[in-house]
């Protein structure tokens, strides 16, 4: 370090340009400290260009004023979505014709947001145009131009949290926690993912040759498909909106966005930050489309020639028909349905230290995760003292809306916030019924919550339910919902086959002790993703990681892996370098290493007309055996054949 230090500054040291005749005045001293102030300016202009072609963008996209705590508007008498049926005073003062439409409202409040017009299959077809025109420029963009535009975003998103959070708190009666960890860090995440690695999985390849084909050079180039579609479920507004946009145009698309009809108001708004981010870098905003409409328009748009990949997230029902829609011309569909998502606990595990980790996995969002946990499979010596901390903690668990303030003007704290709607209520009551009713344990929750403060209809009692059968129905379909199941187990060979027992294979977890038996147990385990000793950090951001990780940069690499699952689950996969190039034509090209020099001929035994069919299957045969036999003689055998088969 002493001699790094005396290298740089030792011209200063001696330099003395104000007395001519000072014998340790030296030229070259004077040109190394002008090289020195050289390099540095050329560093300093250099970096000045790369800021202005490359940094971020600012923009400003303001927050819509239903975000605001204080917000008032009008509420509506048992909310849905087609609430402007019964209440003519939701539609807008401007009728457009026999229109259907869509009600926005807060689940957690019932308060009206805004009541929007639904897409019907002339405008569908018509955004589908819109982007096909405005993908081929796009196309033609480099990666550094669609670096700049993730940067914009991201930069943005870091700046505005809080008020995306409140948005989606808004749109889907979450709370601010659940937002932050479940929208703004896994998107962030996401983006970095992108900025940092994306262009490398892009970028083309050169593929290894063999002997026979050595003087050629193989690659393969991943192409723009065009425009493709993305129909996302409502349970993350922003998440699910940005992140297949996000990878669609990094990958050169322009992308046609159905979302839920849950969640119209709030997509809207976010999209639109990325259209500004577009703008203000300088590209066609076209490129993203958003259609509003209701799950019978869909169909225009999965059949549609122009569509040529389809990423769906949803349920397994709706799940399947996109699919079929999607054979008619042939599109290739990536469908992330429902999961059942275990969580086997291995015996000697210490329960109070994961305990957090496993409330976050089931009550996060309500419950309403594709990946969070639906059972906790414990061993029979564990399950007591399980059950007893799971409903301990539960207990006192509060629900409501974390924008809905007190009279006094402060916001409460809650836990858990109110479900997307009311419409499986029945149908979970009924499950939780006949498991209690075939012998499972029930202390807390089973039943719809009445909140003394937030007439929203859409909030469920956080339940914990224990000794539930396997194959009962409860422990068989997927709840989305935020009930804890546990299920006995007296061997490990006994719990993989209960998680293993279901339809679903989306994510799971193993928790023990020892690592190298949980890492056993996670490759018997029939799923597309396995975290040990974590919840679901193949993909979001877990909260322990957080806190535990000295290296808190690391985890965007949860962004570098192919999320999806198997069996009733789905199939195909998105992010990670797999999910980009989902979204790409791969294109195999092979060109001549020396072409001046070797390039492929037909030699005159192969040639048209044959000759003669024994030499020239002696010829065959010879480089058959020279190319592949397992020994040197046998290969030197096969030279010999092929030369006088060639004479």
């Amino acid at each position: 370090m002493r001699s790094f230090i005396y290298v740089i500054f030792h011209p200063l040291q001696t330099l003395n340009l104000w007395l001519e005749n000072d014998p340790k005045a030296s030229v070259l001293e004077v040109l190394y400290l002008l090289t020195v102030f050289s390099a540095f300016g050329i560093w300093l202009v250099f970096d000045r260009y790369q800021k202005a072609h490359n940094s971020a963008v600012p923009f400003r996209h303001n927050p819509p004023e239903a975000a605001d705590p204080q917000w008032q508007s009008l509420q509506i008498h048992n909310a849905n979505l087609k609430s402007h049926l019964t209440e003519p005073e939701l539609l807008p003062h401007q009728i457009m014709g026999e229109r259907d439409y869509i009600t926005c409202f807060d689940p957690a409040n019932s308060l009206h947001i805004r009541t929007v017009i639904a897409d019907n299959d002339r405008e569908i077809q018509a955004k589908i145009g819109r982007a096909r025109d405005a993908q081929v420029p796009w196309a033609q963009t480099t990666f550094a131009q669609r670096r700049r535009v993730m940067r914009s975003l991201l930069k943005w998103l870091v700046e505005n949290q809080e008020e995306c959070a409140r948005v989606a708190c808004r749109d889907t009666g979450k709370t601010l926690l659940d937002a932050a960890l479940g929208e703004i860090m896994t998107t962030c995440s996401k983006l970095e993912w992108l900025i940092n690695h994306g262009e490398r999985a892009l970028r083309s390849e050169t593929r290894y040759s063999n002997l026979l084909m050595s003087y050629k050079k193989s690659q393969v180039i991943y192409e723009p498909k065009g425009v493709v579609a993305a129909v996302v479920s409502w349970n993350y507004p922003l998440h699910n909106a940005w992140s297949p946009i996000i990878a669609a145009i990094f990958a050169g698309n322009a992308i046609v966005l159905k979302c839920s009809e849950h969640v119209v108001w709030s997509t809207d708004w976010f999209v639109g930050a990325i259209h500004k981010a577009l703008e203000v870098c300088g590209h066609d905003a076209d490129i993203i489309q958003t259609v509003y409409c209701w799950p019978n328009e869909a169909e225009v748009l999965t059949r549609s020639p122009l569509i040529k990949h389809i990423t769906f997230i949803g349920s397994e029902e709706v799940g399947r028909k996109v699919a079929v829609a999607a054979t008619e011309h042939l599109i290739p569909v990536t469908l992330e349905l429902g999961g059942k998502d275990p969580a086997i606990i291995l015996p000697d595990t210490d329960l109070r230290k994961w305990s957090s980790v496993w409330m976050r996995g089931i009550f996060q969002n309500a419950g309403q995760n594709c990946i969070g946990i639906e059972r906790l499979i414990v061993h029979s010596d564990q399950y007591d003292e399980l059950y007893e901390i799971l409903t301990e903690r539960v207990r006192i668990m509060r629900l409501g809306s974390v924008l809905a303030p007190s009279p006094e003007g402060y916001i409460s704290t809650v836990d858990c916030g109110c479900m997307i709607s009311n419409d499986r209520f029945d149908l979970l009551e009924q499950l939780i019924f006949e498991a209690h009713e075939a012998g499972a344990q029930m202390d807390v929750g089973g039943r719809q919550y009445r909140h003394p403060s937030s007439p929203g209809n859409a909030y469920f009692s956080c339940t914990v339910l224990g000794d539930v059968d396997p194959r009962s129905r409860i422990a068989q379909m997927e709840l989305f919902a935020p009930v804890a199941l546990l299920i006995r187990y007296d061997d490990i060979e006994e719990a993989i086959r209960i998680a293993n027992g279901t339809r679903y294979g989306l994510g799971a977890s193993v928790f023990g002790p020892h690592q190298d038996l949980c890492l056993e147990v996670a490759r018997e385990l029939e799923c597309g993703m396995v975290s040990i000793n974590d919840f679901a950090v193949f993909y979001v951001i877990s909260p322990s990681a957080v806190i535990y990780s000295p290296l808190v940069k690391l985890l965007w690499y949860s962004q570098d892996l192919p999320f999806g699952g198997t069996k009733a689950s789905g199939y195909g996969r998105f992010a990670g370098p797999e999910g980009l190039r989902s979204l790409t034509n791969p294109k195999a090209i092979v060109t001549d290493c020396w072409p001046s020099i070797m390039q492929t001929s037909i030699p005159k035994v192969l040639d048209y007309p044959v000759r003669s069919l024994v030499r020239s299957w002696d010829f065959i045969s010879g480089l058959v055996i020279l190319l592949y036999a397992d020994t040197y003689r046998a290969r030197f055998n096969g030279l010999v054949q092929l030369t006088k088969a060639r004479r």
